[in-house]
Formats: C-alpha cells, sequence, structure tokens
C-alpha cells in the first residue's frame, strides 16, 4: 500500500509540476474607460524556454464572465503545455455579445476584445503577434463573439471557432438581452441584420479565415448552426462543421474544445517555417 500512495504521490506532483500558470490581470479599456479583468494561461515553459507563444483568445457565453473557463475545465492549463499555446480568457460583460451596440455606448466590446485585449497581451506576452498565429473562439454568446470578431477584423484573427455558438441572433429575439444590444427589431432593423454571424457571412465570400464550428444536435441553437453551415457551402466559403450528441450545457463545451485547440495548432504549424 505505501507503494501505491508514493506512485500516486509523485503522480500528482508531476502533474502539477508541467502544469500551466494562470494569470489574472486588469486590463484598461480606452473605449469604455475602465479597467476589465481577463485571465492569460500559459504553457509551463513559459519562463524557462524564453520561446514565443501562438495564443487562443477564449469567449465565455451570456450571463458569465473572465474567469468561467478556467473554472469549469481546469484542464486549460494542461491545454497550453499540450499545444505550446497561450489561452487568453476576456471579459465580455454578461450579455454584450461582443460587439458595439450601437443604442448604448457603455458597450463596447467588439474594441475592448478585438483590439484593446490583443493589443494589451502582445505588448506584455510573449506571443507571436501576427493573424497566423492568433485564434478566437467560444461558447454560445462567445461562439457568436468569436466568428463576429474574426470576420470584422481579419488582419488579427487568421482562425476562429464556435462552440454552441448563437449565430442567428434573430431566432432568439425575445431572450439572452439581445434586443438591449440591437435595439427594437423594427426600428432598428438594420442593426439586426448587420450584426448577426448567419448575414454577415455573406460579406466574406472570399475570405482566407479557417473556420471550425460545432454544436450538439439538442443544442438550443441546433438550428441556426445548420443554417449557417448550409450558406456557408451554397457561398462554397471552406470551413469545418461538426454536429454531434450532446446539449447546451459545459458537458459538450469540455469535450468540444479539445477538437478546437487541435485544429488552431495545426493551423499554427502551417506558418512555422
Amino acid at each position: 500500500m505505501k507503494y501505491i500512495l508514493l506512485f500516486f504521490f509523485v503522480f500528482i506532483f508531476s502533474v502539477k509540476l508541467f502544469a500551466g500558470t494562470v494569470d489574472t490581470i486588469s486590463i484598461y479599456s480606452s473605449s469604455m474607460h475602465k479597467l476589465i479583468k481577463a485571465v492569460v494561461i500559459k504553457p509551463d515553459n513559459y519562463n524557462t524556454a524564453l520561446l514565443q507563444f501562438p495564443v487562443v483568445y477564449l469567449l465565455h457565453g451570456y450571463d458569465g464572465c473572465y474567469s468561467n473557463w478556467i473554472i469549469r475545465v481546469p484542464a486549460l492549463k494542461d491545454y497550453v503545455d499540450t499545444y505550446q499555446t497561450i489561452i487568453v480568457c476576456p471579459d465580455g460583460a454578461t450579455n454584450s455579445w461582443y460587439f458595439n451596440s450601437p443604442i448604448d455606448s457603455a458597450y463596447r466590446y467588439e474594441t475592448h476584445v478585438g483590439i484593446e485585449v490583443v493589443d494589451f497581451v502582445d505588448k506584455n506576452y510573449r506571443t507571436i503577434a501576427d493573424k497566423n498565429h492568433r485564434a478566437i473562439t467560444g461558447l454560445s454568446m462567445g461562439g457568436h463573439g468569436a466568428l463576429f470578431l474574426a470576420l470584422k477584423y481579419t488582419a488579427i484573427f487568421g482562425t476562429a471557432g464556435s462552440m454552441s455558438g448563437g449565430v442567428d441572433l434573430e431566432e432568439n429575439k425575445n431572450s439572452f438581452d439581445i434586443i438591449k444590444r440591437f435595439g427594437d427589431t423594427i426600428a432598428s432593423a438594420n442593426n439586426w441584420y448587420n450584426l448577426t454571424v448567419i448575414n454577415l457571412i455573406e460579406r466574406h465570400t472570399n475570405t482566407d479565415l479557417k473556420i471550425i464550428f460545432d454544436c450538439g444536435e439538442k443544442d438550443i441553437f441546433i438550428e441556426g448552426n445548420r443554417r449557417l453551415h448550409q450558406k456557408m457551402l451554397q457561398l462554397k466559403i471552406p470551413h469545418t462543421y461538426i454536429e454531434r450528441s450532446g446539449q447546451h450545457n459545459w458537458e459538450y463545451w469540455r469535450n468540444a474544445l479539445p477538437f478546437q485547440l487541435l485544429y488552431f495548432q495545426r493551423f499554427f504549424k502551417l506558418w512555422d517555417h
């Protein structure tokens, strides 16, 4: 028994020894005039190897915050080692949907996440600061946000993903505070059209952005994801779409994330030479 206990102790010590480190930081937002928190997860060898690393920006969902991912998926500390990647989890407020609200100037999370956070991370961490080593993905509201930001800022992000993303906001126009960010569906009809991914994609038929998105078969957003997939097929926009068993919950997102991280790693390696 003592040998088993010794092995267990050594195993636990080894896991901790080779796990990434987590920084909780505050980033000043010039667009919103306040400090906003974020989590940065670095590989274990960050301080010893003196390497530069690609970055994956990982967005939380509705009613969430910057710490959701690391609390719910502590394996992120292992993934940064496995994929030799920095993971950054910004804050998108509980209901920003990651765009600059046309009716509320207090919500400028498109600018914050798409520009301010990226600029801060590149200046304060050893990143490979180009689009070919920068990815963005997220769950639910963050899935919409990731695709939206990547399509809007094609010079910043080279690849993007979405997990259970609310990619067609009109299908849930009376839920998730979307109307508070967009405005009335009639008076502000242009906002609803221009700021939702399933419509925005129509302007990017020649995009070189590498896109992966997935959704569970019993997810509340499955129909919108299916429509986005079909539209992209019709527009001949290359992408990877995965539909598998699952619901709109953390069990699904924990399982989905490693596939997306592997997809991003393969993209990064294409540009390493």
